[in-house]
């Protein structure tokens, strides 16, 4: 389920602010582009300016409530297969965006499970292990009048079985094991990014 770079510190929470950002190309890897924070707009999807002049005219309504939305994911990885490298698994949303598997917390779940059931929903991967919470990531956004604070609790996946064959949902426009240095260009979250590098640590010193 996709809602949408979310380095150094090991498992301390995490909270960016937003670079501007290049629309996606459509292919399967894109070139290095500018990450923006995650469930934030890209710079190309930001209204024009007589858009905005307008809504200057008609002020937006006053925020009359505060939601809370907790979230979980999971950055799933694998041994590749010359057993050189790691590789990442990474969604495309239905804008041509790379990220990870990541939904809502649904009633009676904890976050761990959310990762777990999110992961075999949107990439169809039921062999798999969680070695270790990652990190906490932290943002928020307007939603007509209320302000939206969303947590995403991200932990390390392991995929266990290699003939395994991940399948999107219909929503999505890819899914796909990348190299993990091209899952860093890839990926279009700068949070995510920052968790990644900290996972790829952690793999390097066997957890």
């Amino acid at each position: 389920m996709a809602k949408k770079k979310q380095k150094k510190r090991g498992v301390q929470q995490h909270s960016f602010q937003r670079r501007p950002a290049k629309e996606a190309p459509e292919r399967s890897i894109p070139t290095s582009s500018p990450k923006v924070p995650e469930a934030l707009p890209l710079k190309s999807e930001r209204v024009s300016t007589v858009t905005r002049l307008t809504a200057r005219m008609f002020r937006k309504p006053a925020i009359q409530e505060v939601v809370r939305e907790p979230t979980a994911g999971g950055i799933v990885f694998r041994t590749s297969p010359d057993q050189k490298d790691i590789e990442i698994l990474l969604i495309q949303d239905s804008k041509g965006r790379w990220t990870i598997p990541k939904g809502h917390i649904e009633p009676g779940e904890n976050a761990k499970e959310t990762a777990i059931r999110e992961i075999g929903e949107e990439a169809g991967l039921f062999h798999i292990e969680v070695l270790m919470w990652l990190g906490k990531i932290h943002f928020q956004y307007r939603r007509i009048d209320k302000l939206v604070l969303m947590t995403t609790q991200i932990y390390l996946v392991r995929a266990t079985d290699k003939h395994e064959t991940p399948v999107k949902e219909q929503w999505m426009r890819g899914i796909k094991w990348f190299k993990f240095k091209d899952a860093l260009e890839a990926i279009e979250y700068e949070d995510i990014e920052k968790l990644m590098l900290v996972a790829r640590n952690k793999i390097r010193q066997g957890l």
